[in-house]
């Protein structure tokens, strides 16, 4: 298993990360919460990982911090949840927000998130509602301001979860159109996972 990997951020896109460690470069998949704790390309960093070993692939996870490893560990382990089902709830909502909401009991909150119908959500309720609410699990969120290219990344990020790229332009724009205060790429994602 490897713990983590820590070297040059090459590249990084709402989805993933490229780390140059060693003269090799990992390509890292990420949510939009490990998205905005990266520094600028070209900078040193770390992310924790999770190595998913697949008959046709081997990918890895990463995150910046071990709760929201922790977190996505214990969404896998729930029957309907696969790894971009999981990496999805985690861009959709912080550690702390899905943390509570499991905990609350809050199945329809969850529904809100792209891929989670209802049995999966009751079934995510049931099965780790005790877990994490013995769990030490806390998130601090941090926004960063991604400056002028804030529509194009969110518009790149929603196509690659596979939604359709003139619905997602047009769901980006009335959000941009209705909104008045500066909102983050992160945000901007999130706002558009509801409505899309």
């Amino acid at each position: 298993m490897i713990e983590y990997i820590e070297g040059k951020l090459m590249e990084k896109t709402p989805t993933s990360a490229v780390i140059d460690c060693g003269g090799v470069a990992y390509m890292i998949l990420v949510s939009l919460n490990t998205y905005a704790q990266l520094p600028q390309e070209g900078n040193h960093t770390r992310l924790y990982t999770h190595l998913q070993i697949k008959e046709d692939a081997h990918v890895l996870f990463g995150f910046s911090n071990k709760a929201e490893r922790q977190l996505f560990r214990q969404l896998i382990t729930i029957s309907g949840v696969g790894a971009l089902t999981a990496q999805m709830m985690l861009s959709s909502m912080s550690v702390s927000e899905l943390t509570a909401c499991i905990v609350a009991g809050n199945a329809g909150a969850l529904q809100s998130i792209k891929g989670i119908g209802a049995k999966t959500a009751q079934r995510i309720v049931i099965e780790l509602k005790d877990k994490l609410s013995k769990s030490d699990i806390v998130f601090e969120d941090n926004t960063v301001s991604t400056g002028n290219t804030i529509k194009i990344e969110a518009i790149a990020a929603l196509t690659s979860l596979g939604f359709k790229k003139e619905a997602v332009e047009k769901v980006i724009n009335k959000l941009l159109a209705e909104t008045t205060e500066d909102m983050t790429v992160e945000e901007l994602i999130k706002k558009g996972l509801k409505l899309l």
